[in-house]
């Protein structure tokens, strides 16, 4: 085997201030992640309970198999916004009578679990998720539907989810919903464009207006149960197929309809996996705090693949990106890791090759970024690393192997994209507490808003104001700086979430076995002109 070796010294004085700068980041990531196991807060969550109640997460858990892992998915959606951290909204993907399955769950103890923008957006992704690994979907619903006063976010963009529950089911992909209490308005259609609904005696309240609407609209009088309730719709409108008497019979009913779905995964489970020779805690103190520090992402692969080994592709060759083979989790994989940052026309072209290699041996792409974006100057535009970069791109858009991306350190401009960023339609994108992404780096766009000024001021002839210089560039530093870090990325959903690097081979693992659910082939010569 070529297994990696490891020149990493975990008694050195860098690789402990290394270690200690991303324990740092890890501590503010758990507060933040705090926030969103929270949800509406201690008073919301007794309320909640008080009336006899589970909470979404716990729903989540008694719905998977025991044991089973559960792959929370935007944890972070509406960070740094007005909105809660989590945006009323819990998905995921676990293992549900031995299915893998993609879940959502209102979070009612956040303003009655009603849909917001960031927990429209989670809900489109997780759809976009389900479908592209073929993943059956399990809906949690107890939701007031949209955040009236922000209504104006979401009515337009909102029907995307009662079209997405349609193609799921149109696609062979089956949609469950089982209704613990309100699912009002709009919210009335997952329940009506799902497959299978199962709804809690005395608890779920379906209809399309309530009550008091119903009154204003027609001047009928009624109550909750007879209009729209659990009883009413199992016995008289036939919207519900199961009728609960509680909640935990609602999630065994739920267990049993995913148990009887004979939903199959494409591709059989590999079997165990032999763990990676090199510690995976090691992983903690790889990168450095500034990311202008190269470091060898050899270091990471040997740490999250099988047995640490790997089967280097070009290593002599563009030599700032490493490729090359390997198993994870017994899955195979093509990996494309950063090594210095800059991507110069060697690596663009060698990158070019390996996708098309690993199209041709229908094997998934992983892409480790710690890139500053490709090379720039007289002599490099000479060489072609326009061309030679869009070769790269190219490669990258049309691809039609899974790809998943992980945001180790830098992620800036166009090698954001060649690296297969948001953009570029990864299976599954994640970031650890150490990455930054951005159009450059801060000090950089700083640079260059201030020799623009100072361009403009002598073309006109006016003198240049060297203190008012200073001031924005310190300025564009700080909100670059603050709109690079991956807490602002992840609460607006540039990726899945942001992890701790001692998890990366795990979430690795279960990302792709969710992929390998849904049948892939890779492209064979149809990636369009490539510019020599």
């Amino acid at each position: 085997m070529t297994v990696l070796s490891s020149a990493l010294d975990p008694a050195g004085p860098e690789y402990r201030a290394h270690r200690e700068a991303m324990l740092a980041r890890l501590a503010d990531l758990d507060a933040e992640h705090a926030k969103a196991l929270a949800g509406g807060g201690e008073k919301y969550a007794a309320r909640h309970r008080g009336r006899g109640k589970l909470l979404a997460r716990e729903r989540v858990e008694l719905l998977l198999d025991p044991d089973a892992p559960f792959l929370e998915l935007s944890p972070l959606a509406g960070w740094g916004s007005e909105y809660t951290v989590g945006a009323s909204l819990v998905t995921g993907i676990g293992v549900v009578a031995g299915v893998e399955c993609l879940i959502t769950a209102n979070d009612p103890t956040v303003r009655g679990g009603a849909t917001n923008p960031w927990g429209l957006k989670k809900a489109l992704r997780a759809h976009d998720i389900a479908f592209a690994n073929r993943l059956p979907c399990v809906s949690l619903v107890e939701s007031g539907g949209a955040d009236l006063p922000s209504q104006k976010e979401i009515f337009i963009p909102g029907g995307a989810v009662f079209r997405d529950l349609t193609r799921l089911s149109a696609a062979g992909i089956p949609t469950v919903a089982v209704v613990f209490g309100n699912s009002t308005a709009g919210g009335a259609y997952v329940p009506g464009m799902s497959d299978h609904v199962i709804m809690v005696k005395e608890r779920a309240k379906v209809f399309l207006g309530g009550p008091p609407l119903v009154r204003m609209a027609t001047g009928e009088e009624s109550d909750d149960e007879s209009l729209g309730g659990a009883a009413m719709h199992a016995r008289v409108s036939g919207l519900a197929d199961h009728f609960a008497v509680d909640e935990l019979d609602a999630l065994r009913q739920a267990r049993r309809i995913v148990a009887r779905l004979n939903h199959r995964k494409a591709y059989p489970d590999p079997g165990p996996a032999e763990e990676p020779r090199h510690d995976p805690e090691e992983l903690l103190g790889i990168v450095p705090e500034d990311l202008r520090t190269p470091f060898d992402p050899r270091e990471v692969i040997a740490r999250i693949v099988d047995a640490s080994d790997f089967d280097e592709f070009k290593p002599l060759y563009g030599s700032s990106l490493t490729t090359g083979w390997a198993s994870l989790h017994g899955y195979p994989v093509g990996i494309l890791a950063n090594a210095r940052g800059v991507l110069f026309s060697e690596e663009s072209q060698k990158a070019a090759q390996f996708i098309q290699l690993a199209n041709q041996r229908d094997i998934p792409l992983l892409f480790l970024h710690n890139t500053t974006g490709y090379m720039v100057g007289r002599e490099y535009e000479r060489g072609g690393i326009v061309k030679h970069g869009a070769m790269m791109i190219n490669a990258v858009s049309n691809s039609r192997v899974p790809h998943l991306s992980v945001l180790l350190g830098a992620s800036y401009g166009a090698g954001h994209y060649g690296m297969c960023g948001r953009a570029y339609d990864p299976r599954f994108l994640f970031a650890w507490p150490s990455a930054k992404s951005a159009v450059m780096g801060p000090r950089q766009l700083a640079g260059v808003l201030s020799l623009v000024a100072r361009q403009s001021a002598a073309a006109k002839g006016r003198p240049y104001d060297e203190d008012a210089d200073a001031a924005l560039r310190a300025m564009v530093e700080r909100q670059i700086e603050s709109e690079s870090l991956p807490m602002f990325l992840s609460g607006r959903l540039h990726d899945d979430g942001v992890i701790d690097p001692r998890d990366t081979r795990t979430v690795l693992g279960l990302c792709l076995s969710a992929v390998h659910t849904a049948p892939y082939e890779g492209v064979r010569g149809g990636f369009g002109v490539f510019r020599m």
